[in-house]
C-alpha cells in the first residue's frame, strides 16, 4: 500500500503496512499455548485456566462437535456471557470450519428467532440463566442441537451442573459432559482458509432490521494484528509473562471479540473475565489486581470507574496501562481526568462491518480532543460528498466516511440488497459523517441518520452533547431531533443528573445559549433516571426516537 499522508503521525514502532500470515482464527491459540503453556489464559471469579488447559479443552470440544456431525460452513449460535465456555466453544467451532453467530445473552425469544432464522443456525450453545428464553425459542424454531452449560461450571468450589440437574429437554446436550466424554485432542483436519467466513455479527443497521455482517478468518486476523501492533508503544514494554487484559466488553460484541479475546491470544495476555458490568463489583475486582496491561472499554464505563469515590484509594492510576475507548466519543473533561491520572489512552472508531477497527488515535503521539484519530495500517479512508457518495470533500468539510482494506466484511449474510447498498467497489459506506483537519485527523460530526434538520439548518447532535456534558450538574446527556410542525425538527436534550443534584430545564437551556448558536440550543429538556444503552454502554438514540414517536401518536 502506498504511503498515505496520515502515516507521518504513526507512533515510532507501528508499521504502516502488515504482512498478514495465512492463519485461521483458531490458530491464534497455539501461540500462547506453545510459549507460555502454564500462564493463566483466563481468570474467572478467582479460578484460573492455563493456556495449555484452554487448548486441551478447545481440542476436546472440537472433537465432540465434529462427532455431532457439524460440518464446515454450519452456523453455530454462541449465546453466552464472558466465561471460560465462550473461548472454548468459539475456537473449537472455528477449528472445524463452522461459522459463529454471536448472540447477546439478553436477547428476547423474538430477537433470537429473527437471528436464528436469518442465519439458519443448526446448533445453539447457551447457558442455564437463559433457558426460559431458549425453551420459548425452540417451540417456534427448529434447532438441531442445543448445548447448555451453567455459568458457575468453571468456578472451583461450585459443583459442575449436568443435563439432569439443569432438567434439560430430551436430546439437549450438556457442555461439560460432552468434553468429559471426549478424550481425543487431535487437531481438526478441516481445511480453513483466510477467505472462509468466521463470524456472523448482527448489527442494527439503518433500517432497524438486524443484518448479519459476515467477517472472514482473514478479516479477524487483520483486525487483531492491526490493533495489537497499534498498542506497541506501551504494551511491548510489559513482558508477556505479566500481560493482562480486562475482559468486561462482551465477547459477543465485535469490539470485545477482537480487542479482548482474540487480542489476548495473539498477545499471550491473561483475560480477567467479567460476565456483567456492575460498578461496585468491578471496583472490588480491581482492588485485588496489581496491574491491567490493556483495558478496552467505553466512555460511560471509564467515567464510572474514575469518578468512583474509591478510585483514588485503589490507586487506579498506577494499575491501568492502556485504555482503549470506542463506541462513543470521550468528552473533553473525561480525557483531561485520564491524562491527569497518567494513564495512556487511545480512542478508536470501527463498526461490525469493519471487524470493529478502522481509525484510532496514536497511543504515544499526537492526539486531538474530539478526534477519532487516523486510519490504522492498510485501511484506506476517504470522506465523500453526502449526496453523491463519490466526490471527495475538501479539508474541513463534512463528508461520509468510506473505508477499504483487509478488515472490511465480505457482505451481509444472505442479503445481497443491503450488501450492495453498503459495499461499492470494496468501499464500505459507514453512514457516519466526519471532517478531516489539516493533519489528516478525523472528527466525527454525526451519524447520517442522527443529523437534525431544524429550520433548514443541519445540526449535529454531537456538538450539543459536548456542551451538555460541561454542565456541572449533568452526569449523562444526549440530544435528539424531534418532530416540530414549524421547524421540521427541534432539538430535545435528555439529561441524567449527578446524584443529589436538582436542576430545571431553564438552567440547561440558558447554559447552552452561552455556548451554542441559537439554532442548536435545545428547546425541550427531559430529566431521566437513566438513558437507554446497548450491551457495551453505547447510548441508544433509536429507543429515545421510538419513545418520541409513540408519544406523538397518542
Amino acid at each position: 500500500m502506498e504511503t498515505k499522508p496520515w502515516h507521518q503521525h504513526y507512533d515510532y514502532n507501528v508499521p504502516t503496512t502488515i504482512r498478514y500470515p495465512r492463519l485461521a482464527v483458531h490458530n491464534l491459540v497455539e501461540l500462547p499455548a506453545n510459549t507460555y503453556p502454564d500462564k493463566p489464559a483466563l481468570s474467572y471469579f478467582g479460578t484460573e485456566v492455563t493456556f495449555w488447559e484452554l487448548r486441551t479443552q478447545i481440542l476436546r470440544f472440537a472433537n465432540a462437535l465434529a462427532a455431532l456431525d457439524i460440518k464446515k460452513g454450519d452456523r453455530i449460535g454462541l449465546h453466552l456471557p464472558n466465561c471460560p465456555q465462550y473461548p472454548i466453544a468459539y475456537y473449537a467451532a472455528l477449528s472445524i470450519g463452522a461459522i459463529i453467530v454471536n448472540l447477546n445473552p439478553l436477547y428476547t425469544p423474538d430477537e433470537l428467532k429473527l437471528m436464528a432464522n436469518t442465519s439458519g443456525m443448526t446448533t445453539l450453545i447457551t447457558f442455564d440463566m437463559a433457558l426460559p428464553a431458549i425453551r420459548t425459542l425452540c417451540r417456534d424454531v427448529k434447532i438441531d442441537r442445543v448445548i447448555v452449560t451453567a455459568v458457575t461450571d468453571y468456578i472451583k468450589g461450585f459443583p459442575v451442573s449436568s443435563a439432569k440437574s439443569l432438567d434439560l429437554e430430551e436430546g439437549w446436550l450438556h457442555f461439560s459432559e460432552l468434553i468429559d466424554k471426549t478424550t481425543s485432542t487431535r487437531r481438526s483436519k478441516v481445511e480453513v482458509n483466510p477467505r472462509d467466513p468466521a463470524l456472523i455479527q448482527f448489527t442494527g443497521g439503518t433500517t432497524g432490521v438486524p443484518k448479519g455482517a459476515v467477517l472472514t478468518h482473514g478479516n479477524v486476523i487483520a483486525a487483531v494484528m492491526g490493533c495489537a501492533l497499534w498498542g506497541n508503544p506501551t504494551i511491548s514494554l510489559t513482558l508477556p509473562e505479566r500481560r493482562t487484559v480486562m475482559a468486561v466488553l462482551p465477547y459477543f460484541h465485535v469490539f470485545g471479540n477482537i480487542l479482548v479475546m482474540n487480542w489476548a491470544m495473539f498477545s499471550c495476555a491473561t483475560q480477567i473475565q467479567v460476565p456483567r458490568f456492575n460498578i461496585d463489583e468491578m471496583i472490588g475486582l480491581l482492588a485485588n489486581l496489581n496491574e491491567i496491561t490493556f483495558f478496552p472499554t467505553v466512555p460511560t464505563l471509564i467515567n464510572a470507574l474514575i469518578s468512583h469515590p474509591k478510585a483514588e484509594e485503589l490507586n487506579l492510576a498506577k494499575k491501568i496501562g492502556l485504555l482503549s475507548s470506542g463506541a462513543a466519543p470521550m468528552a473533553a473533561e473525561l480525557i483531561d481526568k485520564v491524562k491527569d491520572m497518567g494513564i495512556y489512552f487511545s480512542e478508536g472508531y470501527g463498526l461490525s462491518e469493519s471487524t470493529s477497527v478502522g481509525i484510532f488515535s496514536p497511543v504515544l503521539g499526537m492526539k486531538k480532543v474530539g478526534s477519532i484519530g487516523i486510519p490504522i495500517p492498510d485501511n484506506d479512508v476517504k470522506l465523500v460528498d453526502i449526496d453523491d457518495g463519490v466526490t471527495e470533500v475538501a479539508q474541513g468539510q463534512p463528508g461520509e466516511i468510506i473505508m477499504k482494506g483487509p478488515v472490511i466484511m465480505q457482505g451481509y449474510w444472505n442479503n445481497p440488497e443491503e450488501t450492495a447498498g453498503q459495499l461499492k467497489d470494496g468501499w464500505l459506506y459507514t453512514g457516519d459523517i466526519a471532517i478531516r483537519d489539516e493533519d489528516g485527523y478525523m472528527f466525527i460530526v454525526d451519524r447520517k441518520k442522527d443529523m437534525i434538520i431544524a429550520g433548514g439548518f443541519n445540526i449535529y447532535p454531537r456538538d450539543i452533547d459536548e456542551v451538555l456534558f460541561q454542565h456541572p450538574k449533568v452526569a449523562e446527556a444526549v440530544s435528539l431531533g424531534v418532530k416540530d410542525e414549524y421547524r421540521g425538527e427541534t432539538v430535545k436534550a435528555y439529561i441524567v443528573l449527578k446524584s443529589g443534584e436538582s436542576c430545571t430545564a431553564e438552567e440547561i437551556i440558558s447554559f447552552c445559549k452561552e455556548k451554542l448558536a441559537p439554532y442548536k440550543v435545545p428547546k425541550l429538556v427531559e430529566f431521566r433516571e437513566s438513558i437507554p444503552k446497548s450491551a457495551i454502554g453505547k447510548i441508544l438514540r433509536k429507543i429515545l426516537r421510538e419513545e418520541e414517536e409513540a408519544k406523538q401518536k397518542k
